[in-house]
């Protein structure tokens, strides 16, 4: 007697957290998960009873704008069979405390930003839906193909015509159904073959290469902040122009409007010497600042002589 081979471990993440602005009236006040279609469904029911008929019974879903329309609407996953102690449905909601807090902006960053949760299920399988598509599909065909296949990432195509094919994400297609290229809604399509929102991963492989992602692009940020961070202290340093200097010879002015002290003058022989506060080259020999200038009001930079700084106030 032949022992059945037990079921892949299989978990569904339905993306259902986009604001839906181009429906405007329609998701002014709900999400756009649970717009209405041919009057008696909403459009997150499509990937639901798909996964009911593929016998899929844990599904997570994401949701961010207008969330209460949406969780009104899933009852707890009850119309499908998904109201379980252990397992069943589960909503997502953006979060604070940790490197991955904030709104999700797509779907690899939906992906990244519960990388922790889908890690604990340990799935075989990851199924990543739209909530806002209308079709019919058996996910656990698709799964099956997926894990046989041994690639990280299988999509579902569909054809479309051409003029509309921008609106998708475009699939170039090698031999054996391999991907060689995926375009993001591009402004001059190559082709009518669009993914349509259904893909199945392989979880650590993709975390991992997500996570590497993640840090890439953190470092990135993390050195063009640095460097606009250097770039407002200059420029406030410049704006509040000079503070203090053992030098001696400078000539300082009151203004009788605001009581404050300004340069007005350099002792000549100390003219060459002279060079900007950041570290830029000197200025040619004999020129001197602007006369009432106090640094970055229409001149380079506050000035200061080489290794020391300004007078005292």
């Amino acid at each position: 007697m032949a022992l059945a081979m037990p079921l892949p471990r299989v978990l569904v993440l339905v993306l259902a957290g986009g604001a839906g602005s181009r429906l405007e009236l329609l998701t002014e006040r709900r999400a756009k998960a649970v717009v209405p279609f041919a009057a008696a469904y909403r459009l997150v029911d499509f990937p639901l009873s798909n996964c009911q008929h593929s016998q899929l019974a844990d599904v997570w879903i994401t949701m961010q704008f207008h969330p209460a329309s949406l969780s009104e609407h899933l009852a707890n996953g009850r119309p499908w069979d998904l109201d379980r102690t252990t397992g069943g449905l589960m909503t997502l909601a953006p979060y604070r405390g940790d490197e991955r807090e904030g709104r999700h902006s797509g779907t690899a960053d939906s992906v990244w930003r519960n990388a922790d949760l889908i890690r604990r299920y340990r799935a075989d399988a990851l199924v990543v839906l739209s909530a806002d598509a209308v079709y019919r599909l058996d996910y656990r065909a698709v799964v099956d193909a997926h894990l046989g296949s041994g690639a990280e990432v299988t999509l579902v195509t569909t054809e479309v015509d051409a003029a509309d094919a921008g609106r998708y994400g475009v699939v170039s297609v090698g031999e054996g159904g391999s991907v060689r290229q995926y375009a993001y809604k591009p402004d001059e399509p190559e082709g009518t073959t669009v993914a349509n929102e259904v893909f199945v991963l392989t979880p650590d492989a993709v975390l991992d290469r997500l996570g590497a992602r993640s840090r890439t692009v953190s470092a990135t940020r993390a050195c063009r902040n640095s460097e606009r961070t250097c770039c407002r202290r200059w420029r406030a340093t410049a704006r509040r122009g000079p503070t203090r200097s053992t030098a001696i010879g400078a000539t300082w002015a009151r203004s009788r409007r605001t009581g404050r002290r300004t340069l007005t003058s350099l002792p000549t022989s100390r003219r060459s010497t002279w060079t900007t506060r950041h570290g830029r080259s000197t200025p040619a020999p004999g020129s001197t600042p602007p006369r009432g200038s106090r640094g970055g009001r229409g001149w380079s930079g506050a000035w200061c002589r080489a290794g020391r700084g300004w007078p005292e106030r």
